[in-house]
């Protein structure tokens, strides 16, 4: 494999992800996305299963590109999947794998918003949203919103969309 080839799992993870983008492109996170995005695209939707399938793929097979860059040691990785393009409708895809809480120091806002796809890699595995505790399904923090990256219950998976690839990391106000 060249070094600027993908592997195949990643290639069809992007190219999947943008089906996803054409799908919900004009639509603002929030709340109302979050709810349509639970609906209509969570566990048991095609879209889901498939990007649930080749994150798992990808992580089983060792393949490199799932969530392969420590950020805070083992617990807290991420991944850039593609980077803001006319293809993706300048979304940014990325992965984060997070196991714990205790992220407060890469606390970040979303200029733009955010949608997460949480994929559980423990069944219990949780993701703290603006809506509380989301387990397998989708989170939706609103233009303007933040946090500090939260799991409990085990390791999870998060394949995040951010429109214009903004996400600014500051200290928050407590």
């Amino acid at each position: 494999m060249s070094p600027s080839a993908l592997h195949p799992n990643h290639q069809k993870l992007i190219d999947r992800a943008r089906e996803f983008i054409a799908e919900i492109e004009n639509q603002t996170p929030g709340d109302e996305l979050e709810a349509r995005l639970n609906s209509e695209f969570g566990p048991g939707t095609p879209y889901y299963e498939d990007f649930s399938s080749l994150i798992r793929q990808g992580l089983a097979n060792n393949e490199g590109w799932v969530s392969k860059e420590a950020i805070d040691g083992a617990d807290f990785r991420l991944c850039d999947i593609s980077l803001p393009s006319e293809d993706s409708k300048f979304f940014s895809i990325l992965t984060v794998y997070l196991e714990n809480n205790g992220y407060e120091h890469i606390a970040h806002v979303h200029p733009y918003g955010e949608l997460n796809c949480v994929i559980p890699l423990d069944p219990s595995a949780e993701m703290r949203s603006s809506q509380g505790w989301q387990g397998a399904g989708w989170t939706s923090p609103e233009p303007g919103s933040h946090h500090a990256p939260s799991a409990r219950g085990g390791g999870l998976i998060a394949l995040t969309f951010l429109p214009a690839g903004r996400l600014v990391f500051k200290e928050l106000d407590a």
